[in-house]
């Protein structure tokens, strides 16, 4: 991390980019998760999915495409684009404060 990142002042925009982070990887585990066919009646595998549906619970349906998979990829992917987008900027923007 660059010492900008460890400023006291500068924390709240780390927070903001480590929870963007985390919310793209969980929507990111999701779509591999479904696309090398997990368990769904594991544990693991249902609060990774219950969890990115709510992370996604705007852009699941957003494509029509007529192939599952690909509705599954461009409807949580583009959520993780969105989240890091966002985050990344924001707190990018606190950071230059």
């Amino acid at each position: 991390m660059s010492p900008r990142y460890r400023n006291g002042s500068n924390q709240a925009g780390t927070v903001i980019a480590i929870v963007a982070d985390v919310m793209a990887v969980i929507l990111g585990l999701w779509i591999l998760m479904y696309l090398l066919d997990a368990n769904r009646g594991n544990d693991l595998v249902q609060f990774i999915h219950s969890t990115a549906a709510w992370l996604a619970g705007w852009s699941r349906d957003l494509f029509t495409f007529d192939k599952e998979w690909a509705r599954v990829v461009a409807g949580y992917g583009l959520a993780a684009v969105v989240y890091l987008f966002i985050g990344h900027a924001v707190a990018n923007r606190i950071h230059r404060h």
